[in-house]
């Protein structure tokens, strides 16, 4: 899609062939029947571009409830924090007078940075700044935001205040691939130290899979957040936005635990009762030595994330299972245990094992009505496995 042709969407026909589009409920795997359809009616463009905001308002549904009235690239659809990642980072700029979201895209974070005061965002992409400035008309934020065309490695054309707080999100993929460095960010993250420190409120987003390496020089909070139990990004907060040395945050609910990385500090055990299975946000932030103190639980290894106690404590940060068994791994001994107890499914958990869980299955050649939950993985460095029950409700 282009600028023209997205603009023409806009006009009456564009309107009429977006219902047209729209009422096909099409799917990316017939994408070509729909768009000879559509092409017999409209001017190729205009059917090229309403096909695709039809097809992307449909996948977008699971990351925002207003998709529907929302337009979109793939690409920029596939960068965009999820809603409910968005609305909660933004609560963070609550108290500015002004805020600026750099890199702002189709405007996702820019709305919901813009019910905590009037937001600018500035992009260097004339058709996603035109996207995003039709996301704030239909979704009423149109009174509290501005966009602007600005390429960031050149200039920020307006001047460090107090009263700003910035939301800085670079791009993160060259040529339709992900980049992993900070380096090869555009603009690289050396935008920080050369321009952007001199504001006092900074939020950058990051990859969750950051070298933290490359980011120990910064001085700022480093907060993983993850959804629903999938890891969702990374973010450095600088300045007054700092309020911890790491932070993992679990969506829904905004729990966050605190502390500093300090992977390995908790006692050895062998497995107890039940084992704990930290949450992707917690592990990545280096917080499970802080988990287990707060949950009165010890490790079964000092590199690997899985914790174990006597007791079951229920927490947002951890999912936990009831163990029925343990032994040093050995596929015999572990196939002749299932099938003594008429086990005919597992699911397999895994850290530390060279095994591939659906390998160990189809190994296994178990029949039965019974389930549980195998986790693969070392104590104390030595290979064993783990046989839990399976998790009620």
């Amino acid at each position: 899609m282009d600028l023209a042709a997205f603009k023409l969407m806009f006009s009456e026909i564009g309107q009429e062939a977006l219902n047209a589009a729209t009422q096909l409920q099409p799917r990316e795997a017939d994408y070509l029947r729909h768009y000879q359809n559509l092409e017999k009616r409209y001017p190729g463009k205009l059917a090229q571009a309403v096909l695709e905001t039809a097809i992307l308002r449909d996948e977008a549904r699971k990351k925002f409830p207003h998709a529907k009235r929302m337009y979109f690239t793939r690409e920029a659809l596939e960068q965009a924090s999820p809603h409910l990642v968005s609305a909660y980072r933004a609560e963070r700029f609550r108290g500015f007078d002004q805020l600026l979201d750099l890199g702002c895209s189709i405007g996702s974070d820019t709305l919901n940075m813009a019910s905590m005061a009037h937001t600018t965002g500035f992009d260097s992409d004339d058709l996603r700044l035109a996207m995003a400035q039709a996301n704030s008309g239909s979704l009423g934020r149109a009174g509290s935001t501005d966009f602007t065309l600005c390429n960031l490695r050149e200039s920020l054309p307006i001047a460090p205040s107090e009263k700003f707080g910035l939301f800085f999100d670079p791009a993160r993929r060259s040529g339709g691939r992900r980049v992993y460095s900070v380096k090869d960010y555009d603009p690289p993250l050396e935008i920080i130290s050369t321009r952007l420190g001199s504001f006092p409120g900074l939020g950058v987003k990051i990859s969750p899979g950051v070298d933290k390496t490359e980011i120990a020089d910064f001085g700022a909070e480093l907060e993983f957040v993850s959804l629903g139990g999938e890891l969702k990004e990374a973010l450095l907060w600088f300045g007054p936005l700092k309020s911890a040395e790491r932070r993992a945050t679990i969506l829904p609910g905004a729990h966050s635990l605190t502390g500093e990385e300090r992977m390995g500090k908790l006692a050895l055990s062998e497995p107890l009762r039940y084992i704990y299975e930290p949450d992707p946000a917690i592990i990545r932030a280096g917080l499970v030595a802080d988990l287990g103190e707060q949950i009165g639980a010890m490790q079964l290894d000092p590199d690997i994330a899985y914790l174990t106690a006597d007791d079951e404590y229920n927490n947002p940060f951890s999912r936990s299972w009831e163990i029925e068994d343990w032994m040093p791994f050995n596929l015999k001994r572990l196939r002749d245990y299932l099938r003594a107890r008429n086990v005919g499914e597992v699911t397999v958990k895994k850290r530390g094992s060279p095994l591939h869980p659906g390998e160990l299955i189809h190994r296994l050649r178990i029949k039965g009505d019974e389930q549980r939950v195998l986790f693969l993985t070392h104590l104390d460095g030595s290979p064993i496995t783990i046989s839990c029950f399976p998790r009620q409700g």
